[in-house]
Protein backbone atom coordinates (compact mmCIF):
# COMPACT_ATOMS: atom_id res chain seq x y z
CA UNK A 1 0.00 0.00 0.00
CA UNK A 2 1.38 3.52 -0.90
CA UNK A 3 -0.13 6.05 1.05
CA UNK A 4 -1.34 9.51 -0.72
CA UNK A 5 0.04 12.95 -0.30
CA UNK A 6 -1.79 14.74 2.26
CA UNK A 7 -4.61 16.39 1.42
CA UNK A 8 -6.21 18.52 4.01
CA UNK A 9 -7.74 17.36 7.01
CA UNK A 10 -11.94 17.03 7.07
CA UNK A 11 -11.67 20.21 9.11
CA UNK A 12 -13.84 22.76 7.71
CA UNK A 13 -16.74 24.01 5.28
CA UNK A 14 -14.09 27.06 4.52
CA UNK A 15 -13.18 27.39 0.95
CA UNK A 16 -8.84 26.95 2.11
CA UNK A 17 -8.99 24.89 5.28
CA UNK A 18 -6.33 26.35 7.55
CA UNK A 19 -4.17 24.57 9.90
CA UNK A 20 -5.73 22.96 12.75
CA UNK A 21 -4.28 23.63 15.99
CA UNK A 22 -2.15 21.22 17.47
CA UNK A 23 -4.75 17.74 18.79
CA UNK A 24 -4.73 17.31 22.75
CA UNK A 25 -4.41 13.25 21.91
CA UNK A 26 -1.55 12.21 20.15
CA UNK A 27 -1.58 11.13 16.79
CA UNK A 28 -2.29 6.67 16.23
CA UNK A 29 1.00 5.50 14.84
CA UNK A 30 0.89 3.33 11.73
CA UNK A 31 1.90 0.55 14.02
CA UNK A 32 -2.24 1.53 15.63
CA UNK A 33 -3.45 2.17 12.27
CA UNK A 34 -2.54 -1.19 10.94
CA UNK A 35 -3.73 -2.88 13.90
CA UNK A 36 -7.11 -1.23 14.18
CA UNK A 37 -7.76 -2.17 10.09
CA UNK A 38 -6.52 -5.63 10.87
CA UNK A 39 -9.31 -6.19 13.36
CA UNK A 40 -11.84 -4.41 11.41
CA UNK A 41 -11.18 -6.27 7.85
CA UNK A 42 -10.79 -9.82 10.20
CA UNK A 43 -14.35 -8.72 11.75
CA UNK A 44 -16.02 -7.32 8.99
CA UNK A 45 -17.65 -10.57 7.87
CA UNK A 46 -18.92 -11.20 11.57
CA UNK A 47 -20.40 -7.86 11.34
CA UNK A 48 -22.13 -8.15 8.11
CA UNK A 49 -23.60 -11.67 9.07
CA UNK A 50 -24.76 -10.92 12.81
CA UNK A 51 -27.88 -12.11 13.20
CA UNK A 52 -30.20 -8.93 13.87
CA UNK A 53 -31.19 -9.66 17.79
CA UNK A 54 -27.03 -9.59 18.39
CA UNK A 55 -26.86 -6.46 16.76
CA UNK A 56 -30.07 -4.75 18.34
CA UNK A 57 -28.41 -5.42 21.93
CA UNK A 58 -25.26 -4.22 20.84
CA UNK A 59 -27.47 -0.88 20.00
CA UNK A 60 -28.73 -1.29 23.58
CA UNK A 61 -25.72 -1.44 25.20
CA UNK A 62 -24.14 1.44 23.38
CA UNK A 63 -27.02 3.27 24.13
CA UNK A 64 -25.96 2.93 27.82
CA UNK A 65 -22.58 3.44 27.56
CA UNK A 66 -23.81 6.78 26.04
CA UNK A 67 -25.81 7.84 28.52
CA UNK A 68 -23.06 7.66 31.08
CA UNK A 69 -20.78 9.64 29.44
CA UNK A 70 -23.10 12.56 28.44
CA UNK A 71 -22.50 14.99 31.30
CA UNK A 72 -18.53 14.56 30.95
CA UNK A 73 -18.89 15.36 27.09
CA UNK A 74 -21.20 18.13 27.65
CA UNK A 75 -18.18 19.50 30.61
CA UNK A 76 -15.51 18.89 27.72
CA UNK A 77 -17.22 20.90 24.84
CA UNK A 78 -17.84 24.01 27.13
CA UNK A 79 -14.25 23.85 28.29
CA UNK A 80 -12.29 23.49 25.01
CA UNK A 81 -14.52 26.45 23.24
CA UNK A 82 -14.52 28.94 26.05
CA UNK A 83 -17.94 29.42 25.44
CA UNK A 84 -19.86 31.65 28.05
CA UNK A 85 -22.03 29.90 30.27
CA UNK A 86 -24.96 31.47 29.69
CA UNK A 87 -28.28 29.15 29.76
CA UNK A 88 -28.86 28.96 26.00
CA UNK A 89 -25.25 27.63 25.04
CA UNK A 90 -25.53 25.13 28.05
CA UNK A 91 -28.41 23.81 26.21
CA UNK A 92 -27.07 23.93 22.77
CA UNK A 93 -24.00 21.86 23.82
CA UNK A 94 -26.82 18.88 25.11
CA UNK A 95 -28.23 19.12 21.92
CA UNK A 96 -26.15 18.85 19.38
CA UNK A 97 -23.93 15.98 21.21
CA UNK A 98 -25.64 13.04 23.79
CA UNK A 99 -29.00 14.32 22.49
CA UNK A 100 -28.59 13.76 19.03
CA UNK A 101 -26.12 10.69 19.04
CA UNK A 102 -28.86 9.01 21.91
CA UNK A 103 -31.89 9.54 19.82
CA UNK A 104 -29.80 8.16 17.11
CA UNK A 105 -29.02 5.00 18.76
CA UNK A 106 -32.98 5.16 20.28
CA UNK A 107 -34.22 5.07 16.53
CA UNK A 108 -31.62 2.51 15.11
CA UNK A 109 -32.92 0.55 17.97
CA UNK A 110 -36.86 0.51 16.91
CA UNK A 111 -35.94 0.80 13.77
CA UNK A 112 -34.17 -2.73 13.66
CA UNK A 113 -36.88 -4.77 15.15
CA UNK A 114 -39.09 -3.49 12.76
CA UNK A 115 -36.82 -4.93 10.08
CA UNK A 116 -36.43 -8.24 12.00
CA UNK A 117 -39.76 -8.56 11.53
CA UNK A 118 -41.56 -7.28 8.93
CA UNK A 119 -37.76 -7.40 6.47
CA UNK A 120 -37.87 -3.35 6.10
CA UNK A 121 -38.02 -0.58 8.10
CA UNK A 122 -41.63 0.80 8.91
CA UNK A 123 -42.38 3.87 7.64
CA UNK A 124 -44.50 5.93 10.75
CA UNK A 125 -46.61 7.79 8.20
CA UNK A 126 -48.48 7.96 4.65
CA UNK A 127 -46.65 7.24 2.03
CA UNK A 128 -48.39 9.16 -1.28
CA UNK A 129 -47.88 10.19 -5.06
CA UNK A 130 -47.20 14.11 -5.36
CA UNK A 131 -48.60 16.11 -8.03
CA UNK A 132 -45.05 16.48 -10.24
CA UNK A 133 -45.16 12.10 -9.48
CA UNK A 134 -42.48 11.89 -7.07
CA UNK A 135 -43.05 9.33 -4.05
CA UNK A 136 -43.11 11.12 -0.79
CA UNK A 137 -42.69 9.17 2.32
CA UNK A 138 -44.01 10.88 5.97
CA UNK A 139 -41.36 9.74 8.24
CA UNK A 140 -41.76 12.30 10.97
CA UNK A 141 -43.33 12.53 13.67
CA UNK A 142 -41.58 9.02 14.10
CA UNK A 143 -43.38 8.31 16.99
CA UNK A 144 -46.19 9.76 20.25
CA UNK A 145 -43.15 11.40 21.81
CA UNK A 146 -42.02 13.44 18.77
CA UNK A 147 -46.07 14.01 17.88
CA UNK A 148 -45.63 15.22 21.60
CA UNK A 149 -42.17 17.25 21.58
CA UNK A 150 -42.44 18.94 18.41
CA UNK A 151 -46.36 19.60 18.18
CA UNK A 152 -47.66 20.19 14.39
CA UNK A 153 -44.31 19.54 12.67
CA UNK A 154 -44.34 17.06 9.75
CA UNK A 155 -41.27 15.67 7.93
CA UNK A 156 -41.67 14.17 4.43
CA UNK A 157 -38.74 12.30 2.28
CA UNK A 158 -39.44 12.63 -1.35
CA UNK A 159 -37.62 10.07 -3.65
CA UNK A 160 -36.20 10.66 -7.27
CA UNK A 161 -38.15 9.38 -9.95
CA UNK A 162 -37.70 5.77 -10.36
CA UNK A 163 -39.35 5.34 -7.15
CA UNK A 164 -42.82 4.30 -7.10
CA UNK A 165 -45.44 3.45 -3.93
CA UNK A 166 -45.46 0.14 -5.37
CA UNK A 167 -41.25 -0.44 -5.10
CA UNK A 168 -40.33 1.41 -2.54
CA UNK A 169 -39.60 -1.12 -0.14
CA UNK A 170 -37.73 -2.45 -2.58
CA UNK A 171 -35.39 0.64 -1.78
CA UNK A 172 -35.12 0.51 1.85
CA UNK A 173 -32.85 -1.54 3.75
CA UNK A 174 -30.53 -2.27 0.54
CA UNK A 175 -27.29 -3.66 2.68
CA UNK A 176 -29.97 -6.21 4.26
CA UNK A 177 -30.98 -7.47 1.88
CA UNK A 178 -27.32 -8.24 -0.03
CA UNK A 179 -25.19 -11.29 1.24
CA UNK A 180 -21.66 -9.92 0.94
CA UNK A 181 -18.58 -10.40 2.96
CA UNK A 182 -18.76 -7.02 4.59
CA UNK A 183 -16.55 -3.84 4.30
CA UNK A 184 -14.83 -1.55 6.25
CA UNK A 185 -15.11 2.20 6.10
CA UNK A 186 -13.41 5.14 6.92
CA UNK A 187 -15.42 7.70 8.55
CA UNK A 188 -13.00 11.64 8.79
CA UNK A 189 -15.29 14.17 10.61
CA UNK A 190 -15.42 18.03 11.00
CA UNK A 191 -14.71 18.52 14.72
CA UNK A 192 -17.76 21.17 14.91
CA UNK A 193 -20.29 19.92 16.23
CA UNK A 194 -19.48 16.71 18.46
CA UNK A 195 -22.45 14.51 17.38
CA UNK A 196 -21.20 14.53 13.76
CA UNK A 197 -18.92 11.74 13.14
CA UNK A 198 -20.61 9.13 15.96
CA UNK A 199 -23.55 9.76 13.60
CA UNK A 200 -21.98 9.00 10.18
CA UNK A 201 -20.20 6.01 12.04
CA UNK A 202 -23.59 4.44 13.20
CA UNK A 203 -24.91 5.39 9.89
CA UNK A 204 -22.07 3.07 8.08
CA UNK A 205 -22.53 0.74 11.00
CA UNK A 206 -26.29 0.19 10.92
CA UNK A 207 -27.48 1.04 7.73
CA UNK A 208 -24.27 0.24 5.44
CA UNK A 209 -23.42 -2.79 7.54
CA UNK A 210 -19.72 -2.02 7.26
CA UNK A 211 -17.10 -1.99 10.33
CA UNK A 212 -15.94 1.32 10.39
CA UNK A 213 -12.14 3.20 11.74
CA UNK A 214 -13.37 7.13 12.97
CA UNK A 215 -10.27 9.57 13.00
CA UNK A 216 -11.57 12.01 14.86
CA UNK A 217 -11.02 15.38 13.94
CA UNK A 218 -7.82 17.39 15.97
CA UNK A 219 -10.15 19.84 17.00
CA UNK A 220 -12.57 18.11 19.19
CA UNK A 221 -10.10 15.06 19.91
CA UNK A 222 -10.20 15.30 23.66
CA UNK A 223 -13.78 13.26 22.96
CA UNK A 224 -11.43 10.76 22.04
CA UNK A 225 -11.72 8.77 25.83
CA UNK A 226 -15.38 9.41 25.92
CA UNK A 227 -16.48 8.03 22.66
CA UNK A 228 -14.33 4.98 22.84
CA UNK A 229 -16.70 4.71 26.75
CA UNK A 230 -19.55 5.32 24.40
CA UNK A 231 -18.65 3.28 21.67
CA UNK A 232 -17.11 0.43 23.91
CA UNK A 233 -19.40 -2.32 23.02
CA UNK A 234 -18.91 -2.18 19.33
CA UNK A 235 -14.75 -1.81 19.89
CA UNK A 236 -15.14 -4.72 22.44
CA UNK A 237 -16.51 -6.94 19.49
CA UNK A 238 -14.35 -5.68 17.12
CA UNK A 239 -16.53 -3.66 15.07
CA UNK A 240 -15.28 -0.30 15.57
CA UNK A 241 -11.97 1.99 16.12
CA UNK A 242 -11.21 4.95 16.94
CA UNK A 243 -7.89 6.80 15.57
CA UNK A 244 -6.30 9.91 16.19
CA UNK A 245 -4.20 12.53 13.98
CA UNK A 246 -4.52 14.92 11.48
CA UNK A 247 -4.01 15.29 7.22
CA UNK A 248 -0.97 13.31 7.21
CA UNK A 249 -3.12 10.08 9.11
CA UNK A 250 -5.92 10.89 7.08
CA UNK A 251 -4.63 10.95 3.70
CA UNK A 252 -2.69 7.46 4.97
CA UNK A 253 -6.05 5.80 5.91
CA UNK A 254 -8.05 7.14 2.53
CA UNK A 255 -5.58 5.41 0.42
CA UNK A 256 -5.18 2.54 2.27
CA UNK A 257 -6.15 -1.00 0.47
CA UNK A 258 -8.02 -2.25 3.61
CA UNK A 259 -10.57 0.57 3.49
CA UNK A 260 -13.26 0.26 1.33
CA UNK A 261 -15.49 3.13 1.33
CA UNK A 262 -14.91 6.83 3.25
CA UNK A 263 -17.14 9.26 4.74
CA UNK A 264 -16.29 12.59 5.17
CA UNK A 265 -18.09 15.67 6.84
CA UNK A 266 -15.68 18.78 5.84
CA UNK A 267 -15.05 21.27 2.82
CA UNK A 268 -15.10 20.83 -0.70
CA UNK A 269 -11.11 21.84 -1.11
CA UNK A 270 -10.44 18.38 1.48
CA UNK A 271 -12.91 16.19 -0.80
CA UNK A 272 -10.77 17.11 -4.20
CA UNK A 273 -7.56 17.04 -2.07
CA UNK A 274 -8.79 12.93 -0.96
CA UNK A 275 -10.57 12.55 -4.35
CA UNK A 276 -8.11 14.17 -7.21
CA UNK A 277 -4.77 14.96 -4.88
CA UNK A 278 -3.25 18.38 -3.79
CA UNK A 279 -1.61 20.97 -5.48
CA UNK A 280 -1.27 21.79 -9.03
CA UNK A 281 -1.58 17.98 -9.60
CA UNK A 282 -4.82 17.26 -8.21
CA UNK A 283 -6.15 20.57 -10.22
CA UNK A 284 -5.32 18.67 -13.29
CA UNK A 285 -6.60 15.66 -12.59
CA UNK A 286 -9.95 17.80 -11.70
CA UNK A 287 -9.85 19.40 -14.77
CA UNK A 288 -9.51 16.10 -16.68
CA UNK A 289 -11.81 14.42 -14.60
CA UNK A 290 -9.72 11.42 -13.68
CA UNK A 291 -9.92 11.25 -10.00
CA UNK A 292 -7.41 9.43 -8.11
CA UNK A 293 -9.13 7.55 -5.37
CA UNK A 294 -12.22 5.32 -7.34
CA UNK A 295 -13.15 3.52 -4.05
CA UNK A 296 -16.93 4.98 -2.84
CA UNK A 297 -17.02 8.00 -0.86
CA UNK A 298 -19.89 10.13 0.22
CA UNK A 299 -19.37 13.57 1.85
CA UNK A 300 -21.18 16.22 3.46
CA UNK A 301 -19.41 19.36 2.64
CA UNK A 302 -22.09 22.75 3.83
CA UNK A 303 -23.33 25.31 2.55
CA UNK A 304 -23.73 29.35 1.89
CA UNK A 305 -27.48 28.71 3.59
CA UNK A 306 -30.39 30.84 2.86
CA UNK A 307 -33.52 32.17 4.31
CA UNK A 308 -35.98 33.05 2.38
CA UNK A 309 -38.74 35.15 4.38
CA UNK A 310 -42.13 34.90 2.53
CA UNK A 311 -43.47 38.58 2.43
CA UNK A 312 -47.04 39.09 4.46
CA UNK A 313 -48.70 41.01 7.08
CA UNK A 314 -46.53 40.34 10.05
CA UNK A 315 -47.67 41.39 13.84
CA UNK A 316 -45.23 43.19 15.90
CA UNK A 317 -44.87 39.72 17.80
CA UNK A 318 -44.10 37.72 14.60
CA UNK A 319 -41.48 40.24 13.92
CA UNK A 320 -39.95 39.40 16.97
CA UNK A 321 -40.43 35.82 17.04
CA UNK A 322 -38.68 35.61 13.72
CA UNK A 323 -36.01 37.96 14.26
CA UNK A 324 -34.92 35.83 17.08
CA UNK A 325 -35.43 32.47 15.13
CA UNK A 326 -32.91 34.14 12.36
CA UNK A 327 -30.25 35.16 15.00
CA UNK A 328 -30.14 31.79 16.48
CA UNK A 329 -29.71 29.87 13.03
CA UNK A 330 -26.20 32.14 12.84
CA UNK A 331 -25.50 32.47 16.50
CA UNK A 332 -25.66 28.87 17.24
CA UNK A 333 -22.79 27.27 17.89
CA UNK A 334 -21.51 30.44 17.37
CA UNK A 335 -21.41 30.32 13.84
CA UNK A 336 -19.49 26.95 13.03
CA UNK A 337 -22.28 24.97 11.22
CA UNK A 338 -22.67 24.04 7.67
CA UNK A 339 -26.61 24.78 7.91
CA UNK A 340 -25.93 28.91 9.78
CA UNK A 341 -27.68 31.33 8.24
CA UNK A 342 -25.74 32.94 5.24
CA UNK A 343 -27.95 34.95 3.19
CA UNK A 344 -31.03 36.63 4.10
CA UNK A 345 -33.62 36.82 1.20
CA UNK A 346 -35.95 39.45 1.21
CA UNK A 347 -38.27 41.15 -1.32
CA UNK A 348 -37.32 44.71 -2.00
CA UNK A 349 -41.30 45.61 -2.10
CA UNK A 350 -42.00 43.96 1.39
CA UNK A 351 -43.65 47.18 3.47
CA UNK A 352 -41.97 45.47 6.69
CA UNK A 353 -38.59 44.80 5.37
CA UNK A 354 -36.90 47.53 7.31
CA UNK A 355 -38.61 46.71 10.25
CA UNK A 356 -37.85 42.66 10.22
CA UNK A 357 -34.16 43.98 9.42
CA UNK A 358 -34.17 46.16 12.54
CA UNK A 359 -35.93 43.54 14.95
CA UNK A 360 -32.99 41.09 13.49
CA UNK A 361 -30.18 43.63 14.60
CA UNK A 362 -31.99 43.84 17.69
CA UNK A 363 -31.99 40.16 18.33
CA UNK A 364 -28.23 39.95 17.58
CA UNK A 365 -27.14 42.97 20.02
CA UNK A 366 -28.47 40.68 22.87
CA UNK A 367 -26.63 37.66 22.53
CA UNK A 368 -22.99 37.45 24.20
CA UNK A 369 -20.30 37.24 21.01
CA UNK A 370 -19.20 33.89 21.73
CA UNK A 371 -15.09 32.45 21.07
CA UNK A 372 -14.14 31.83 17.60
CA UNK A 373 -12.52 28.50 18.28
CA UNK A 374 -13.00 26.91 15.15
CA UNK A 375 -9.58 27.27 12.95
CA UNK A 376 -9.39 30.12 10.86
CA UNK A 377 -12.69 32.00 11.52
CA UNK A 378 -10.96 35.04 11.97
CA UNK A 379 -9.21 35.23 8.54
CA UNK A 380 -12.52 34.30 6.65
CA UNK A 381 -14.43 37.11 8.79
CA UNK A 382 -11.60 39.33 7.82
CA UNK A 383 -12.10 38.30 3.91
CA UNK A 384 -15.83 38.69 4.37
CA UNK A 385 -15.46 42.91 6.13
CA UNK A 386 -12.96 43.28 3.40
CA UNK A 387 -14.80 42.56 0.58
CA UNK A 388 -17.86 44.67 2.56
CA UNK A 389 -16.32 47.69 5.05
CA UNK A 390 -20.08 48.53 5.35
CA UNK A 391 -20.65 45.23 7.65
CA UNK A 392 -22.63 46.12 10.49
CA UNK A 393 -21.61 44.92 14.07
CA UNK A 394 -23.21 43.00 16.91
CA UNK A 395 -22.46 42.91 20.16
CA UNK A 396 -18.99 43.98 22.52
CA UNK A 397 -16.91 41.64 21.01
CA UNK A 398 -13.27 40.70 21.87
CA UNK A 399 -10.55 38.39 20.91
CA UNK A 400 -11.07 35.74 20.90
CA UNK A 401 -14.46 36.13 20.02
CA UNK A 402 -15.97 37.66 16.90
CA UNK A 403 -19.41 40.00 16.65
CA UNK A 404 -22.05 38.93 14.94
CA UNK A 405 -22.00 40.84 11.60
CA UNK A 406 -25.29 41.52 9.17
CA UNK A 407 -24.39 42.79 5.30
CA UNK A 408 -27.60 44.22 4.59
CA UNK A 409 -28.46 45.11 1.32
CA UNK A 410 -26.43 42.35 -1.06
CA UNK A 411 -26.76 43.09 -4.84
CA UNK A 412 -27.93 39.86 -5.96
CA UNK A 413 -27.03 40.67 -9.84
CA UNK A 414 -23.22 40.55 -8.59
CA UNK A 415 -23.40 36.81 -8.42
CA UNK A 416 -19.60 36.51 -7.70
CA UNK A 417 -20.04 38.16 -4.27
CA UNK A 418 -18.32 36.26 -1.41
CA UNK A 419 -21.25 35.94 0.44
CA UNK A 420 -23.39 34.15 -2.22
CA UNK A 421 -20.31 32.15 -2.88
CA UNK A 422 -18.07 31.26 -0.42
CA UNK A 423 -19.08 29.56 2.91
CA UNK A 424 -18.22 32.14 5.58
CA UNK A 425 -18.03 29.71 8.55
CA UNK A 426 -18.19 31.95 11.35
CA UNK A 427 -20.44 34.67 12.50
CA UNK A 428 -21.42 36.44 9.74
CA UNK A 429 -23.98 36.48 6.97
CA UNK A 430 -25.41 38.76 4.33
CA UNK A 431 -29.09 39.96 3.44
CA UNK A 432 -30.10 40.87 -0.38
CA UNK A 433 -33.33 42.10 -1.48
CA UNK A 434 -35.45 40.82 -4.49
CA UNK A 435 -36.79 43.46 -7.28
CA UNK A 436 -39.74 41.42 -8.32
CA UNK A 437 -43.12 42.92 -9.04
CA UNK A 438 -45.18 41.30 -6.70
CA UNK A 439 -44.69 38.76 -4.26
CA UNK A 440 -45.33 35.59 -6.69
CA UNK A 441 -42.48 36.82 -8.54
CA UNK A 442 -40.41 37.46 -5.57
CA UNK A 443 -40.97 33.52 -5.07
CA UNK A 444 -40.13 32.73 -7.95
CA UNK A 445 -37.38 34.79 -7.87
CA UNK A 446 -35.92 34.00 -5.06
CA UNK A 447 -35.88 29.86 -6.07
CA UNK A 448 -33.64 30.75 -9.46
CA UNK A 449 -31.88 32.88 -6.86
CA UNK A 450 -30.77 30.16 -4.36
CA UNK A 451 -30.70 27.21 -7.20
CA UNK A 452 -28.14 29.19 -9.97
CA UNK A 453 -26.54 31.64 -8.06
CA UNK A 454 -25.65 30.32 -4.26
CA UNK A 455 -22.95 28.18 -3.65
CA UNK A 456 -24.27 24.82 -2.67
CA UNK A 457 -27.47 22.59 -2.21
CA UNK A 458 -27.74 21.28 1.40
CA UNK A 459 -30.58 23.09 2.88
CA UNK A 460 -32.60 26.04 2.67
CA UNK A 461 -35.21 27.43 5.12
CA UNK A 462 -38.55 29.45 4.34
CA UNK A 463 -40.11 31.60 6.90
CA UNK A 464 -44.27 31.80 5.29
CA UNK A 465 -47.19 33.23 7.81
CA UNK A 466 -50.14 31.39 7.70
CA UNK A 467 -52.63 33.76 5.79
CA UNK A 468 -49.46 33.48 2.61
CA UNK A 469 -49.56 30.12 3.01
CA UNK A 470 -53.79 30.35 2.13
CA UNK A 471 -53.44 32.78 -0.25
CA UNK A 472 -54.93 31.83 -3.69
CA UNK A 473 -52.00 32.68 -5.28
CA UNK A 474 -49.30 32.73 -3.29
CA UNK A 475 -49.77 29.68 -1.56
CA UNK A 476 -49.84 27.29 -4.79
CA UNK A 477 -46.42 29.73 -5.62
CA UNK A 478 -44.98 28.48 -1.83
CA UNK A 479 -45.60 24.85 -2.88
CA UNK A 480 -43.82 25.29 -6.35
CA UNK A 481 -41.37 26.95 -4.57
CA UNK A 482 -40.85 23.83 -2.61
CA UNK A 483 -40.71 21.24 -5.25
CA UNK A 484 -38.41 23.21 -7.14
CA UNK A 485 -35.63 24.48 -4.59
CA UNK A 486 -32.69 22.09 -5.50
CA UNK A 487 -31.64 21.36 -2.27
CA UNK A 488 -30.95 18.38 0.03
CA UNK A 489 -33.23 19.81 3.02
CA UNK A 490 -36.04 22.29 2.68
CA UNK A 491 -37.85 23.74 5.78
CA UNK A 492 -40.88 25.79 6.48
CA UNK A 493 -40.44 27.60 9.45
CA UNK A 494 -38.61 25.63 11.57
CA UNK A 495 -34.86 26.15 10.64
CA UNK A 496 -33.79 23.59 8.16
CA UNK A 497 -31.31 22.36 10.46
CA UNK A 498 -34.17 20.28 12.50
CA UNK A 499 -33.60 17.84 9.42
CA UNK A 500 -30.42 16.94 10.53
CA UNK A 501 -31.41 17.01 14.48
CA UNK A 502 -34.38 14.49 14.21
CA UNK A 503 -31.74 11.59 12.88
CA UNK A 504 -34.68 10.13 11.19
CA UNK A 505 -34.82 12.14 7.83
CA UNK A 506 -31.89 11.92 5.89
CA UNK A 507 -29.10 14.49 5.44
CA UNK A 508 -26.91 15.55 2.66
CA UNK A 509 -26.86 17.69 -0.73
CA UNK A 510 -29.44 17.44 -3.51
CA UNK A 511 -28.00 14.50 -5.55
CA UNK A 512 -26.39 14.71 -8.86
CA UNK A 513 -23.24 16.67 -8.49
CA UNK A 514 -20.21 15.45 -9.83
CA UNK A 515 -16.89 14.54 -8.31
CA UNK A 516 -15.47 17.69 -10.04
CA UNK A 517 -18.03 20.25 -8.51
CA UNK A 518 -19.29 18.65 -5.60
CA UNK A 519 -20.82 21.50 -3.69
CA UNK A 520 -22.41 20.45 -0.77
CA UNK A 521 -20.91 16.46 -1.62
CA UNK A 522 -22.83 13.48 -2.63
CA UNK A 523 -24.89 10.80 -0.56
CA UNK A 524 -27.15 10.66 2.49
CA UNK A 525 -26.66 10.32 6.51
CA UNK A 526 -28.45 9.51 9.60
CA UNK A 527 -31.54 8.30 7.40
CA UNK A 528 -32.83 5.79 10.03
CA UNK A 529 -35.70 4.40 7.42
CA UNK A 530 -32.81 3.20 5.20
CA UNK A 531 -33.99 4.53 1.97
CA UNK A 532 -31.83 4.47 -0.96
CA UNK A 533 -33.46 6.69 -3.40
CA UNK A 534 -33.70 9.90 -1.81
CA UNK A 535 -34.27 13.48 -3.53
CA UNK A 536 -34.95 15.97 -0.18
CA UNK A 537 -36.44 16.36 2.80
CA UNK A 538 -38.79 18.39 3.69
CA UNK A 539 -40.57 20.24 6.91
CA UNK A 540 -43.45 21.67 7.78
CA UNK A 541 -44.18 23.45 10.91
CA UNK A 542 -46.11 26.10 12.42
CA UNK A 543 -45.46 30.23 11.56
CA UNK A 544 -44.65 29.94 15.77
CA UNK A 545 -43.49 26.97 17.66
CA UNK A 546 -45.34 27.21 20.91
CA UNK A 547 -43.37 26.61 23.37
CA UNK A 548 -40.34 28.12 22.82
CA UNK A 549 -37.75 25.79 20.44
CA UNK A 550 -34.70 24.96 23.11
CA UNK A 551 -32.15 26.10 20.53
CA UNK A 552 -33.71 29.62 20.52
CA UNK A 553 -30.86 31.78 22.30
CA UNK A 554 -33.16 33.59 24.70
CA UNK A 555 -34.48 30.25 26.35
CA UNK A 556 -34.98 30.59 30.13
CA UNK A 557 -34.61 26.92 30.78
CA UNK A 558 -32.69 25.33 27.99
CA UNK A 559 -29.81 23.82 30.04
CA UNK A 560 -32.27 21.48 32.03
CA UNK A 561 -34.79 21.17 29.28
CA UNK A 562 -32.16 19.83 26.89
CA UNK A 563 -30.36 17.95 29.84
CA UNK A 564 -33.80 16.03 30.36
CA UNK A 565 -34.26 15.08 26.91
CA UNK A 566 -31.45 13.49 26.98
CA UNK A 567 -32.49 11.62 29.67
CA UNK A 568 -35.50 10.50 28.29
CA UNK A 569 -34.17 9.48 24.68
CA UNK A 570 -31.41 7.22 26.87
CA UNK A 571 -34.76 5.88 28.65
CA UNK A 572 -38.06 6.98 27.51
CA UNK A 573 -40.49 6.98 30.34
CA UNK A 574 -44.17 8.79 30.32
CA UNK A 575 -43.25 9.61 34.15
CA UNK A 576 -40.24 11.88 32.44
CA UNK A 577 -43.07 14.02 30.73
CA UNK A 578 -44.36 16.68 33.49
CA UNK A 579 -41.05 17.75 34.53
CA UNK A 580 -40.24 18.50 30.30
CA UNK A 581 -43.23 19.86 30.01
CA UNK A 582 -42.65 22.28 32.98
CA UNK A 583 -39.33 23.44 31.89
CA UNK A 584 -40.43 23.78 28.21
CA UNK A 585 -43.42 25.93 28.97
CA UNK A 586 -41.42 28.16 30.91
CA UNK A 587 -38.67 28.50 28.46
Amino acid sequence: MTPAANPPDADTHSESPPSAPAGRMPASSKVAIEAALDTLRQRRSAWAGLPMLERIDLLRKTRRSFAEVADEWVAACMKAEEQPKEEGRLGEEWLVGPYFILRNLRLLQIVLRNLSVAGYPRIPGPVKTLADGKVSAQVFPFDLYDRIFYPNVVGEVWMQDEVTEENLREHQAVAYREDHPGAVALVLSAGNVSSIGPMDALYKLFVDRQTVVFKIHEVNDYLGPLLERGFRPLIEAGFFRLVYGGAAEGAYLCAHDKVDSIHITGSDRTYEAIVFGPGPEGARRKEAREPRLTKPITAELGNVSPVIVMPGSWSESDIDYHAENVASMLANNAGFNCNALRVLITWEGWLQRGAFLDAVRRALDRITPRAAYYPGAQDRYDAFVEAHPEAERFGDAALPALPWTLIPGLDAEKTDDICFQREAFCSIFGETALAAEDAESFVDAAVRFCNDDLWGTLNATLLVHPKTAADAVLGPAIERAVCDLRYGSVAINHWAAIAYAVAVTPWGAYPGHPSHDIQSGTGVVHNVMMFDRVEKTVFRAPFRAHPKPPWFLSHRTAYELCRKLTRFEASPSPFKLPGIFNLALRG
